[in-house]
């Protein structure tokens, strides 16, 4: 078991990223962003007039790459502690400047060999590592040969997604992490906030760092779920160290 988990674990990072709308309101958005934003609404919407446009930015904005921007991310990793028992470390990078955030989060993943390290995330191939991506390009910062994937065969890209370990190859429908952790009896990240609330904490209560606690939260649920999957033993509370 234990060389097992090490030869596993050597190089891998669990990761989750907050998003909001890049703005604090559609009114404070380019007039040319605007009218990008109330073609893609229309289509979003699809009939549904319930929301206005603005209040749709302000909802919705920040799922979206080109309408919001990234406040938070929280990494974690595994390693085996002096009472020879699995354990957890996570923490975080945070801050209003997307830039120095996202500069921070690729200094940390280029200590690792790009060519063996796997991230891992909860739907992150369809999210959390495009939507980094993304949000690197449009700041004009290179992308880590880690989160590349163009040009690569299928084998070669390590990243894993705990979504799409329990969907077995089902494409129908979207499994939340907060539901496995339920049926896998793992303890829930959201006491405190939960992901739909992340643009008004931000924005209206300017508290950053109940994001943050949020999203570290967040990877621990993560990390459970990923040894579940495995059919490794779960890491003990008292294993699990938290760094703000």
């Amino acid at each position: 078991m234990t060389e097992e988990f090490k030869k596993r674990f050597k190089n891998f990072l669990l990761l989750d990223i907050e998003t909001v709308a890049g703005f604090a309101s559609y009114e404070q958005l380019p007039e040319r962003m605007q009218k990008l934003w109330d073609k893609k609404a229309v289509s979003l919407k699809r009939g549904d007039e319930t929301m206005s446009n603005a209040e749709y930015f302000y909802d919705r904005g920040a799922i979206y790459s080109e309408f919001g921007k990234i406040v938070c991310i929280a990494f974690g990793a595994f390693y085996w502690n002096e009472r020879d028992e699995i354990a957890f470390k996570v923490s975080s990078f945070s801050g209003d400047d997307e830039v120095q955030l996202l500069l921070q989060f690729k200094a940390l993943i280029e200590k690792y060999p790009a060519d063996q390290l796997v991230l891992c995330a909860h739907n992150g191939k369809e999210f959390d590592f495009p939507f980094i991506c993304r949000r690197m390009l449009i700041h004009c910062i290179e992308i880590p040969r880690a989160l590349q994937i163009s040009g690569k065969k299928p084998w070669e890209i390590l990243h894993q997604d705990t979504m799409e370990l329990w969907k077995f190859g089902d494409y129908k429908s979207y499994t939340s992490l907060d539901l496995l952790a339920a049926v896998f009896d793992i303890p829930g990240s959201k006491n405190e906030m939960s992901g739909d609330q992340v643009t008004k904490v931000y924005y209206e209560e300017k508290d950053l760092s109940k994001i943050c606690r949020y999203c570290r939260e967040d990877v621990v649920v993560l990390a459970q779920l990923y040894l579940r999957l495995h059919c490794f033993q779960t890491v003990k509370p008292e294993n699990i160290t938290r760094v703000e």
